[in-house]
């Protein structure tokens, strides 16, 4: 097939966040997130459940497999079985996360979603971060409102804030102190580039490359699931 694309990397590295989750319900926000667990499910997560956010569980392919209403979802968010992997306006070296509102809360100059879910997610399962364009104005020193919980705060022992992937990059919490650390770049990137488009310092010790999908995701990336 012809040479891999930076989106093609993007969904495989989302994929590879859900390796070894067993039968746990995936909430991927965003298409490339959702391409992501499609492929993780026809691969090396079978058990994934992918919910379609209202009503379904869905097979890879998009047909319905089973029945989850919404008001169910908030059972399986206090259970803990579940990953979800949301956006992020802004978020910080310890993965406080903003999707609320930019400027001073008592009079912002941008009005966004709310906090919607992102407390109860961080406080009750995994949780992972999708950025489609990687710059400065995601990634700040202090994010203006704390919509989903990082780890300079306490919220109890299932909070767990897993990977940010990005378009130039993979992160995680492993650096001091449970800061922001840089795992990988995707093919064509440098470190230095991710630096220079991140507001803060990050640990970046024993950066690799992103890895490309195998030949066979490449195949179910470009002819089952019908992504480029």
């Amino acid at each position: 097939m012809a040479g891999v694309t930076r989106n093609e990397v993007c969904i495989t590295a989302c994929s590879d966040l859900f390796l070894g989750a067993g039968e746990i319900l995936a909430s991927p926000m965003g298409p490339i997130p959702s391409l992501g667990a499609r492929l993780a499910r026809l691969t090396h997560a079978p058990d994934l459940l992918l919910s379609d956010g209202e009503a379904y569980l869905l097979r890879p392919d998009g047909s319905r497999e089973g029945w989850l209403p919404y008001r169910k979802v908030f059972d399986v968010v206090a259970h803990g079985r579940r990953h979800v992997v949301m956006g992020a306006n802004q978020i910080d070296r310890y993965g406080n996360q903003n999707i609320s509102a930019i400027g001073d809360h008592a009079q912002p100059t941008r009005q966004l979603l709310g906090v919607r879910g992102a407390p109860g997610n961080t406080a009750n399962h995994r949780t992972s971060y999708w950025v489609p364009k990687h710059s400065k104005r995601v990634f700040v020193d202090t994010v203006d409102v704390v919509s989903g919980v990082g780890y300079s705060r306490a919220v109890g022992p299932y909070h767990d804030v897993h990977r940010v992937v990005t378009n130039l990059a993979v992160f995680d919490f492993g650096g001091p102190d449970r800061r922001m650390r840089l795992l990988s770049v995707h093919p064509g990137v440098t470190v230095d580039e991710v630096r220079a488009e991140t507001g803060f310092d990050v640990s970046s010790d024993s950066v690799t490359e992103t890895r490309e999908p195998s030949a066979e995701e490449l195949r179910l990336i470009r002819t089952v699931l019908g992504a480029r």
